[in-house]
């Protein structure tokens, strides 16, 4: 059902595939699922893909130059190439493969910077959408750094927890967004931006 003219915000679709991402590695790294889950994962992540792709490009198309960008290189790396991976790494441990898997805590490192370094681009956001970043720049890094082998395993609980956390902030944001706009009115609170928008003086306009 059409409630405007022009294209809708397409963020709460991407933020739904990112949280479905979370839970999954939520399970994962507390350990609520056994290990032969991992390629159903990586088919689930690749679903994601489909939906963040298409969400950061409308994103970019909208001037979003914060989210769209985010989106557009998790969809890429986060989505695809993680659900490929998973899906070849299942496989390669059932042949006895050796894979040097510490170049993937490379990759991510490089991912975790962007990520962290943007972060203040989320200012002007709402503040439940701060918190699903903030969160992700706590389980991101470990992430990297446990790939990489400078973090031990028992770094998950840390990784996990962070990630469930970003997902139910993630989820809470695209509910809010939904409904806010379909009933043009404040139904769920998302909290202010830290650095709210200036109001135009008449010297300025």
């Amino acid at each position: 059902m059409s409630h405007g003219h022009g294209p809708a915000n397409p963020g709460p679709a991407g933020l739904v595939a990112l949280a479905m991402a979370c839970f999954t590695f939520y399970a994962m790294h507390t350990g609520k699922v056994e290990a032969g889950a991992v390629p159903l994962l990586g088919i689930w992540l690749l679903g994601g893909f489909i939906v963040q792709v298409i969400v950061g490009v409308m994103e970019l198309n909208h001037g979003n130059i914060v989210g769209g960008n985010i989106f557009t290189f998790f969809s890429a790396f986060f989505m695809f190439v993680t659900g490929l991976e998973l899906i070849f790494k299942f496989f390669a441990a059932q042949n006895g493969w050796t894979l040097d898997t510490r170049i993937d805590g490379w990759a991510w490192l490089a991912l975790s910077i962007a990520l962290v370094t943007w972060t203040p681009g989320y200012f002007k956001s709402p503040l439940s959408l701060l918190l699903a970043v903030l969160c992700l720049d706590v389980a991101v890094p470990v992430v990297a750094f446990m790939d990489m082998g400078v973090l031990s395993g028992t770094w998950k609980v840390v990784s996990g927890n962070g990630l469930g956390l970003a997902g139910i902030f993630g989820l809470y944001t695209a509910w809010g967004v939904v409904l806010n706009t379909v009933y043009g009115r404040t139904i769920i609170p998302l909290g202010k931006p830290l650095v709210q928008e200036k109001a135009p003086t008449s010297a300025s306009m």
